[in-house]
């Protein structure tokens, strides 16, 4: 569980813990019968993106009140982590590589033969861009999980599902997004990202904006979410009942701009809908019990509490929260894990036309350090005298890069360094949470099961 870091200092002076990882920091606890404490189970809430992830660890703890004796919930975060994807560069890589391929061939250059296009892809199959969000998140939750005694795993589902808002019984209808606690919730966000939170009519933002049919019902409209839109009041009630031609007839690229907004798909939206349930799937596999929300009641739960938009806000608002439960504090800092990948199997470098040019060294090593390892090199004199931590970029000549806060030291002598982890795959760095409402007793983790 995690401690504070005086107590984290205490522990690792007294020979009682044990360093298992530096970042994120965490301490393991050797003789846990000295300690004689009883670790309660936490819950890991997950809000799953398209270009980032948040996750929290939370426990719910019964406190009671001692004027009136009543017990109520509150739910406390204990550590948030922010995990940034990189689908988008894998996206490239791949249409990258389709480009050159098909140049290849184009060039009646001797090449293999063609293939019958009878090549199946199997049950589940997902393109890599999206694979790539299924897999980070679920090593992460399973990183997590070593760490810490989870019991419970809640994910959201997806932000809103287009399907259900514009089809079968979930269809709005008239008022319906106006009544009810949750209901408009799914509708309200989908429309915020596709319109980038501001009036469709006159632009303006920060300000609290209404859901405005663009061709009304009085002259057939419907309640697809394509013929919605969000306006501000002012706007809202200037349009009122007439069509949207006859209310734009002076500002034709307005118009003209709206038609084509609404024609265009949040691809946000086609991501989530994709991986959504494998991402479930995956978390059940797991042996854990696994609870999936939907988007509606994470931004309901938040907005409720007062947070700030973040990922591992919404992280920390997914699931239920119920009559008297309260979310009283989240970590003050966030950890921020990029996905960078762990390099290429490709042993050349290409030119213009997808020919090699360049061959790669065989072995990713060198003097026993690789590309993305965290170093911790001490410069005895010279321009870059002093202590650097951060991350190292390797050379056959032995003499290394060190980038750290401070800058970048550069043709660095391996025997001035020295490993302190490993490259897995992620870059690493913190940033202050948002909002008033936090906490500074989770910067280092403990890990109570002698097991690990």
């Amino acid at each position: 569980m995690p401690c504070h870091p005086a107590r984290a200092r205490e522990l690792l002076a007294k020979g009682r813990a044990v360093v298992a990882r530096h970042t994120p920091f965490v301490i393991r606890l050797k003789d846990r019968e000295a300690e004689n404490s009883v670790v309660p189970g936490v819950a890991v809430r997950i809000d799953p993106g398209s270009k980032g992830t948040g996750i929290a660890v939370t426990v719910d703890v019964d406190v009671a009140n001692g004027d009136s004796g009543a017990v109520s919930t509150t739910r406390r975060g204990l550590v948030a982590v922010e995990l940034r994807h990189r689908g988008a560069q894998i996206h490239k890589a791949v249409l990258q590589r389709a480009a050159y391929r098909r140049s290849r061939r184009s060039r009646n250059l001797r090449y293999r033969a063609p293939r019958f296009d009878n090549r199946r892809r199997p049950v589940g199959w997902l393109a890599p861009s999206l694979q790539h969000r299924v897999d980070t998140t679920c090593s992460t939750v399973r990183r997590l999980i070593r760490y810490f005694p989870v019991s419970e795993l809640h994910v959201e589902r997806v932000s809103f599902d287009t399907h259900a808002m514009s089809r079968g019984k979930n269809r709005l209808e008239a008022s319906e997004y106006q009544q009810g606690t949750l209901v408009g919730y799914e509708v309200r966000q989908y429309l915020l990202e596709k319109w980038g939170r501001a009036c469709a009519y006159c632009g303006t933002s920060d300000v609290p904006l209404q859901v405005e049919h663009i061709q009304p019902r009085a002259r057939g409209g419907s309640d697809r979410i394509s013929n919605l839109t969000l306006a501000c009041a002012p706007c809202n009630a200037e349009k009122g009942a007439r069509s949207v031609e006859e209310f734009l007839s002076q500002r034709p690229a307005a118009l003209k701009r709206i038609f084509a907004q609404t024609k265009v798909p949040l691809k946000d939206a086609a991501v989530m809908n994709a991986t959504r349930w494998q991402i479930v799937d995956q978390l059940r596999s797991m042996g854990l019990s696994v609870r999936a929300w939907s988007g509606g009641r994470t931004q309901y739960n938040r907005v409720g509490h007062g947070l700030a938009k973040t990922h591992t806000l919404d992280a920390l608002a997914v699931g239920e929260v119920k009559d008297g439960t309260r979310i009283i504090r989240h970590p003050r800092t966030v950890l921020i894990a990029t996905a960078t990948g762990r390099g290429t199997y490709a042993r050349t470098r290409s030119d213009r036309y997808g020919f090699p040019r360049l061959i790669l060294p065989r072995t990713k090593q060198c003097s026993g350090y690789a590309t993305g390892d965290l170093v911790r090199a001490v410069i005895p004199s010279g321009k870059y005298a002093g202590t650097w931590t951060g991350r190292v970029a390797v050379r056959t000549t032995g003499r290394f890069n060190v980038r750290s806060e401070r800058g970048v030291a550069q043709g660095i002598h391996h025997r001035y360094i020295q490993l302190v982890q490993r490259a897995d795959g992620y870059g690493y760095i913190t940033r202050e949470e948002e909002g008033a409402h936090c906490f500074a007793d989770g910067a280092s983790m403990r890990v109570d099961r002698s097991d690990d």
